[in-house]
């Protein structure tokens, strides 16, 4: 019983498919059927155990070397320094762990839409039954209000309509009827067809369940989720490469420092194999993973303060990353509520102001529209209501648009008629007519399809007006016609109707752009991000209002009959040149993401419908809107708008833009500093030296000092300029030409300060031990120095606001320098590192050094800059 293409075939080869008929299935048939296609609900996703997703936290080259270090530090009883790696290790590992899990929960959330009861025909007879309990060849009874409970091929349809924004992005209800269509019509195209978890807003309908469960579209959407592989950012993906080459290099170096000092340098093993561990854990900045995942996790506070709710602590760093933003239109870019804009009447065209469904806002210019008001008014069956500050429309969005614009032209609440008879709107003859009786008398108010409600008006100019439809439906307005006529009797009918009506005018709907959407789009174009529109609405609707947004490319629209007919060679070519894409599936959608991400572009992608959940989770940084959004696309996206508002999006991309931005002052602080560490020391084992610093020393340095001051870096602010610089290339690597360079200046600095400090105290005939301190404390003011020369990588930082820096900055540095003068003069601790107390004058001297340091490194960048420019 496999049916093909239910929306294509008549409702007889769709009852003999499915061996059913209209009276339903029997008890008996309905149980039978049930045990082969199995219950009306979607399958779990697969999960890992809690100990496996555990114990995959580790499976990291960095780790192992940490872990390897951590064990010989233990074995040679450094218990202070062992705990400082393990904790670094198991802190990553726990917050890798809770992070883990979206997928499951993504398909958690789409199992929840579909319908929990459905009433059904059985053995000829309605029944309510358990929606998981529904079959193919059951025969379902809906009305409006009613949640979709599966796939139905519709059998009969009065007055149908059927919000399917979940699934298509179409703004309004869809009119549904039961007439086969093509083949190869778009999903939102497919009138013969209601979907699994949409909403019926208006009629009654009979439909026969053609897929249940995983078969139904909501159901693939949800196989598509699952087997969508999701990506790293671009910076975790580079850090774990880097970290693999960094790990091998330093532990090559290391076996070959050993097996130097021990053959050539005719060194003592035991204290030999201490140094070349003091050099490992130097070089290696095991306290990298630890300051990133802070640096992250300030960034994500800082979000929530802008209504944006990071789900995973990677995606603030690829937000600001993103080249290209991908955006559906329905709820996102515009407000997914209907209004009026627009209105043509024999008198002349007006626009409406106003925002959302309130009754308020002006028309322009001033003119006579009351009985084209009263006809929306009393041709609709929806309700206004103020709930919490907000009107709310309770029925059809499009019937609630017409009450508001009523509401703007008529004083007070609806008018005092009664009504007397009504005609429904019906697919066939495309229109809703009402009988009203008021103090005036009675009087029929009419609205429907244009091209319908025109040819039932007397004496009027057809084509002109059918003309005046075409250019309002270019704006991208779905257009009405209303129409009235004096009535005696107490009914109408739809025959007497025809000629006789005398015409009212044109009203134009839109799902309006939302204003801080117009400026966010504005401020991603001036920082070099491109946005694309991705929606399941028409062409020339998208068109329109990727217009009024401001896209940069608005006029050409692909549609998802178009991205068929594309390989995906041609299609990663084209995708770059269109800003709009109309009449999208799920597929199209995850279709186009993969190209621009072929293309070599960092994608984010937005949206809100559960359409959109596959796309979100394959994009680099999935954003979810938090109010009008599905529990599916929150659970796959990275980052969540708690005030729906598109501005967010462009504030999302400033933060991230900050925090990598202080990622990158972490890494080209931490390795240079590092470098010059481990260079002292291997230098003077090659050179066959007494050790400027000792290995327990370097340890302090390393593990204390240098961790505690890398820390001050994820809480600095947003440098200027940020949003005028362009995104970073998806390729670009961590180790850069330019930071290579400042690693190697940097640690030949290093170098020339150490040596040069450690050869004065020992010409000055000082103990070794003194000459040591001396060496080592130099170590720590250089990375200060340093510190403050790295918080500015754009622009100069001889400049006052530099050099005040921040509280957080200032409160670590006297930390550090309160530590430094405890192992420096504290009488328990010099035993501890081997110190000696120093001079006034020759700390003054070592404090200079940092200076002429500090002066150094900043001219080089300065000539840089100027090079740049």
């Amino acid at each position: 019983m496999n049916l093909k293409d239910p929306h294509s075939q008549t409702l007889d080869a769709c009852l003999d498919t499915l061996e059913t008929s209209v009276g339903g299935l029997t008890a008996a048939e309905a149980a039978r059927r049930l045990a082969v296609h199995g219950h009306n609900q979607l399958p779990e996703a697969r999960r890992r155990g809690p100990v496996r997703r555990f114990l995959t936290q580790f499976n990291n080259v960095l780790i192992y070397v940490l872990l390897g270090a951590a064990l010989v530090t233990a074995l040679l009883q450094h218990w202070v320094d062992t705990g400082v790696i393990l904790a670094v290790v198991l802190a990553n590992a726990v917050i890798g762990f809770l992070q883990e899990g979206k997928a499951e929960a993504a398909m958690a959330a789409i199992r929840d839409m579909l319908a929990p009861h459905a009433a059904v025909l059985r053995d000829g007879a309605r029944v309510t039954v358990s929606g998981t309990e529904l079959v193919p060849g059951d025969i379902v009874l809906l009305e409006a209000g009613d949640k979709v409970p599966a796939d139905l091929r519709l059998i009969e349809a009065q007055g149908l309509a059927a919000q399917e924004a979940m699934l298509t992005g179409e703004s309004v209800p869809v009119e549904k009827a039961t007439n086969p269509v093509a083949d190869d019509a778009a999903l939102g195209d497919r009138s013969s067809m209601l979907w699994s978890g949409t909403l019926v807003t208006q009629g009654t309908a009979k439909g026969l369940v053609v897929a249940t469960g995983a078969s139904t579209e909501v159901g693939r959407i949800g196989g598509l989720l699952e087997g969508v592989e999701q990506l790293t950012t671009p910076l975790v993906a580079q850090m774990d490469y880097f970290a693999r080459w960094l790990s091998f290099l330093i532990l090559l170096i290391s076996a070959l420092l050993l097996l130097y000092g021990y053959f050539v340098g005719h060194r003592d093993f035991a204290e030999l194999f201490m140094v070349v561990i003091g050099v490992a854990v130097a070089a290696i900045p095991e306290g990298l993973p630890a300051v990133m995942t802070i640096t992250l996790a300030i960034g994500v506070q800082a979000m929530a303060q802008r209504h944006a709710i990071v789900r995973r602590l990677p995606a603030i760093e690829a937000i600001g990353s993103v080249s290209v933003i991908c955006t559906d239109k329905t709820g996102t870019l515009t407000r997914n509520e209907m209004i009026v804009a627009a209105a043509e009447t024999p008198d002349g065209a007006f626009e409406i102001s106003g925002e959302g469904y309130a009754p308020e806002g002006a028309v322009t210019p001033g003119g006579e529209l009351t009985r084209l008001a009263l006809a929306a008014s009393l041709c609709n069956d929806a309700e206004l209501a103020l709930r919490d500050g907000q009107w709310m429309v309770e029925g059809d969005p499009m019937e609630g648009a017409l009450l508001a614009f009523a509401g703007k032209i008529l004083t007070g609440s609806r008018p005092d008629m009664r009504r007397l008879d009504v005609i429904p709107f019906d697919s066939r003859h495309r229109f809703m007519a009402v009988l009203s009786e008021g103090p005036d008398g009675r009087a029929t108010f009419v609205k429907g399809a244009p091209e319908r409600v025109l040819r039932m008006c007397d004496d009027i100019d057809f084509g002109r007006w059918h003309d005046r439809v075409e250019a309002m439906a270019s704006r991208g307005l779905r257009v009405l016609a209303l129409a009235e006529r004096s009535e005696s009797s107490g009914t109408i009918d739809p025959a007497s109707l025809q000629g006789s009506l005398r015409f009212l005018g044109l009203v134009g709907l839109i799902d309006p752009p939302r204003p801080e959407a117009i400026a966010a789009v504005a401020e991603c174009r001036a920082a070099g991000i491109r946005v694309k529109m991705i929606t399941g609405d028409h062409a020339g609707t998208a068109a329109a209002i990727a217009a009024q947004i401001g896209l940069e490319n608005p006029n050409r629209v692909l549609t998802g009959a178009d991205l068929d007919k594309l390989d995906e060679t041609q299609l990663a070519l084209e995708v770059a040149g269109v800003d709009v894409f109309a009449r999208t599936s799920p597929e199209h959608k995850l279709r186009l993401v993969t190209a621009l991400q072929a293309n070599g572009l960092t994608v984010a992608m937005t949206g809100d419908g559960v359409n959109d959940a596959p796309a979100l989770k394959r994009a680099d940084a999935g954003i979810a809107m938090g109010q009008k959004g599905s529990e599916a696309a929150k659970e796959a996206a990275d980052l969540v708008l708690a005030d729906d508002n598109f501005a967010s999006i462009a504030a999302a991309v400033r933060e991230g833009r900050t925090v990598y931005d202080n990622l990158r002052k972490v890494i080209s602080w931490t390795l240079p500093t590092n470098a010059g560490e481990a260079m002292v020391v291997v230098l003077a084992l090659l050179a066959g030296l007494a050790l400027p610093v000792t290995a327990v020393q370097i340890l302090w340095i390393n593990l204390i000092t240098s961790t505690t001051l890398g820390v001050a870096l994820a809480f600095e602010p947003t440098e200027e300029g940020t949003m005028r610089r362009p995104p970073r290339p998806r390729d670009t690597p961590i180790l850069s030409g330019e930071l290579v360079w400042h690693v190697s200046l940097v640690g030949v600095l290093f170098l020339a300060a150490v040596f040069g400090i450690f050869s004065y105290a020992i010409d000055r005939g000082y103990p070794l031990a003194l000459a040591q301190t001396m060496a080592m404390n130099t170590l720590v003011v250089l990375e200060v120095f340093h510190l403050f020369f790295i918080r500015n990588i754009y622009s100069t930082s001889l400049t006052w606001a530099a050099i005040r820096g921040t509280k957080v900055v200032w409160g670590i540095v006297i930390t550090v320098i309160v530590a430094q003068f405890a192992v420096t003069y504290v009488a328990p601790l010099q035993a501890i590192l081997g110190t000696r107390p120093i001079a006034f004058l020759d700390g003054l001297l070592i404090v200079a050094i940092g200076g002429v340091f500090f002066a150094i490194i900043e001219i080089e960048k300065q000539i840089r800059l100027g090079l740049r420019r």
